[in-house]
């Protein structure tokens, strides 16, 4: 089941579960029964087995509403202000809801590590689902003779990183999908994306990219594969870079 198919069911179940306790009389009031809800539509999340970060947005979806339609009539606030925040959201997280791939930044620590994870002559580089180009733009000034290409299909954070990287010749920013372009000319790939994916960026790397290039992935292991090398990041994410080399082994195993 798509997991925005399985949100809204947990919200309605949860709406059902809260008007079943109001009519029973087991409840009454405005803020238990959004708590009941809100408690009701979590549990069914769980029990659905969607991604933990739903779990907060179920909590937090119907009070949080029943607050802002509050506040609007106390202070008089403009619907398009609600109408400006949705925009806003949707332009930084675009189709995070389908992709299970919400906006994670790499920062310098790990962009430090992924540095020496570079082969020592020139490479190039790709970053899939690149964000704002928080990696690329310390590695391209770091590695002068690398190219550098980030692939972001986020509106808000692509058009962040082609302004903030604009100065630097050897980056190479696009808008796209990351499964769309193909890997094959690429020595590393780096990822920052979830669990969900795994499996297919696996897929797609050992499909197209040559032999001895190098997948590395911050955070999140490709199941049922041992990676070459696991790199200990010294942040406070206690980031862990798992780095894939691709051999001729993986290219038959199709």
């Amino acid at each position: 089941m798509p997991p925005a198919l399985k949100a809204l069911l947990a919200q309605i179940l949860g709406a059902a579960g809260a008007l079943a306790l109001a009519r029973s009389g087991l409840l009454s009031g405005l803020w238990p029964l959004l708590a009941a809800q809100a408690t009701l539509a979590a549990g069914t999340a769980l029990l659905l087995r969607s991604a933990r970060w739903w779990l907060p947005i179920h909590l937090g979806f119907l009070p949080l509403a029943v607050l802002a339609h509050g506040l609007t009539r106390h202070f008089g606030l403009h619907p398009g202000w609600y109408l400006a925040g949705f925009v806003l959201l949707l332009l930084v997280y675009w189709t995070s809801f389908r992709t299970q791939v919400p906006l994670y930044l790499s920062n310098r620590a790990t962009a430090k590590a992924v540095l020496d994870l570079l082969p020592p002559t020139p490479a190039r580089v790709l970053d899939i689902g690149a964000g704002t180009g928080s990696l690329l733009r310390p590695l391209a000034h770091a590695r002068d003779d690398c190219r550098f290409t980030g692939i972001e299909l986020a509106p808000a954070p692509w058009l962040l990183g082609r302004v903030l990287g604009a100065r630097q010749p050897n980056i190479e920013w696009r808008r796209g999908d990351l499964f769309s372009l193909s890997w094959s000319e690429y020595d590393v790939v780096y990822a920052f994306l979830s669990p969900v994916p795994m499996p297919a960026v696996w897929a797609k790397a050992r499909t197209e990219m040559k032999p001895g290039s190098l997948l590395i992935s911050n955070s999140f292991a490709v199941p049922e594969r041992t990676p070459e090398q696991v790199l200990e990041v010294q942040d406070r994410r206690a980031t862990r870079l798992h780095a894939y080399r691709i051999s001729e082994g993986d290219k038959t195993c199709q």
